[in-house]
């Protein structure tokens, strides 16, 4: 018996474990549900719901394939165990998995049941992350010929496994842990594949035009990007589907000269890119799984309470912090769960400098509340946009100056904060500055309809900059710096020649987004 165990590759088709172990031999498919994930602080009712649906899409392919999909309860070495025990399991197939700590350490223990029970378990990479991985050096031309490679097709004639009289398997739970955590979504993004063909199809033949110019604004990014940066977490489409469908795109346009103004071409490239580094971002974790809970460099160990203030996070996490077009872009990605990326950047900016709130309980709300959450992209981009990485530019977002550049009329504010829907346009941005007429005027008495400021932005800003580059001055501190940038930056060219001339220089990645799959 082959078994292929699903994990975040909920899709028939480029999908190499299943076809490697369909040449092989009959084949079980298996997807387990794990309870003590689901209970993890940064997974959610809202990502269980969006994998719900791929999983049931991913059952009805396979059974077109005629292979059931088994679904099991419990923890996978449990499972597999008893598989085995009743059916002998003669290989076992997977993608490789750059999850969080918890599904590392799950792994390993896979691993070692396998080897204890002499069970050969062939895993095979899906992205452009390479397990133990020596030097980056020549990192980009393996992610490159990785995705040049030809598509795998869904495997034909597949012989499903048939000497056991396997039990029935449980319809999928609504909720597959006992939570009492409220974190659903009001308009949740729908899963599956279908779901993920047809946004890519409308991404690259009208709405992706202006994906360049329009990403950065809420009021446009929504319909603008992707949108399939929660299809690529769970796998219903492969990144070698999506770079090859993007590089067709941009060459068919080409070739028939279907770009006369040069966005098309501009706005494709700009999200190829972004696809490269979302290889990039995750291949840190693997090489370094640390970066989920411990600062990438250890001279900001200790420069932030690791204990928030309760008040002040919850205020945060909740949209309530006096600052309107901070408050209305967590209240839309607590109704949505997506936002886009600048928009991600500037919650965590917030929530770093001006609340100086240490990373940590921030981004596992953040984690939570995202439906699209990449580990290996959300624990690092977490701690750039904290300052903590010891080789990005410190990026200290202006709550007032981001609402007046991206939401000037104050549409995306009067959307999601309705206390705010009287104001007017001159103070809908920092209402706190209404005169006692005008709160009258509007409706709207700062401290009482609406919260006053948790802090004062600037003051907060010029604090938390003066307290980082304190930090950053020592030579040992550039010493690390320099061997993080080793392992784990950018090798494009000119970031390295930056990197040299000031080790504590930018990057392009500081402005990259928190899902990089929008």
């Amino acid at each position: 018996m082959e078994l292929v165990w699903f994990k975040r590759d909920l899709r028939v088709q480029d999908h190499a474990p299943l076809a490697r172990a369909a040449a092989r031999g009959e084949v079980m498919a298996l997807y387990v549900i794990e309870p003590e994930y689901w209970a993890l602080p940064d997974t959610s009712m809202r990502q269980w719901l969006f994998v719900r649906e791929c999983l049931q899409e991913l059952q009805s392919d396979l059974a077109k394939l005629g292979v059931p999909l088994q679904v099991r309860v419990g923890q996978v070495t449990e499972v597999l165990a008893e598989l085995h025990n009743r059916h002998v399991i003669d290989r076992l197939w997977s993608h490789e998995e750059t999850g969080n700590q918890w599904t590392y350490t799950r792994d390993i223990a896979v691993g070692q049941w396998a080897s204890a029970g002499e069970i050969e378990w062939i895993e095979i990479a899906q992205h452009g992350v390479v397990r133990r991985l020596a030097d980056r050096d020549g990192w980009a031309a393996k992610w490159q010929k990785l995705m040049e490679a030809p598509v795998i097709p869904a495997p034909i004639g597949l012989r499903p496994y048939l000497h056991a009289s396997l039990s029935r398997s449980p319809d999928l739970p609504h909720l597959p842990f006992d939570s009492m955590r409220d974190d659903h979504c009001v308009a949740p993004q729908r899963g599956g594949r279908a779901q993920a063909l047809q946004l890519v199809t409308g991404f690259l033949s009208e709405r992706g035009e202006r994906y360049q110019k329009e990403m950065s604004s809420p009021l446009t990014a929504g319909h603008s990007c992707s949108r399939l940066s929660a299809h690529i977490a769970c796998g219903v489409i492969s990144m070698r589907e999506v770079s090859q469908l993007v590089g067709a795109a941009v060459e068919l346009r080409q070739s028939q000269k279907m770009d006369e103004r040069g966005s098309w071409v501009r706005s494709l490239s700009s999200y190829a890119a972004r696809l490269h580094w979302h290889c990039h971002f995750i291949q840190k974790l693997e090489d370094d799984p640390a970066h989920e809970a411990q600062d990438v460099h250890s001279a900001y160990i200790g420069m932030r309470s690791p204990t928030a203030d309760p008040d002040v996070l919850q205020a945060w996490c909740r949209g309530q912090t006096g600052y309107p077009f901070i408050d209305a872009c967590m209240r839309s990605l607590i109704h949505t769960g997506w936002l886009n990326f600048r928009m991600r950047a500037m919650l965590l900016s917030f929530a770093s400098y001006q609340l100086w709130l240490h990373w940590r309980e921030p981004g596992l709300h953040l984690a939570r509340m995202f439906v699209d959450y990449e580990p290996g992209i959300h624990w690092n981009q977490v701690q750039m946009q904290s300052g903590t990485t010891g080789i990005n530019t410190v990026r200290i977002y202006n709550p007032v100056k981001q609402s007046i550049d991206q939401d000037p009329q104050g549409v995306f504010i009067r959307r999601w904060v309705p206390e705010l829907q009287a104001v007017d346009n001159k103070y809908i941005h920092e209402p706190w500055k209404m005169s006692l007429l005008e709160q009258q005027l509007a409706d709207c008495r700062p401290g009482c309809d609406y919260p006053e400021p948790l802090v004062d932005h600037l003051a907060a800003a010029r604090s938390a900059r003066e307290a980082i580059h304190s930090i950053r001055k020592s030579p040992e501190f550039r010493r690390e710096a320099d061997i993080i940038q080793q392992r784990h930056g950018s090798r494009k060219s000119g970031v390295r020649r930056r990197d040299q001339r000031k080790p504590r220089g930018s990057t392009r990645s500081s402005q990259l987004s928190l899902d990089l799959g929008q």
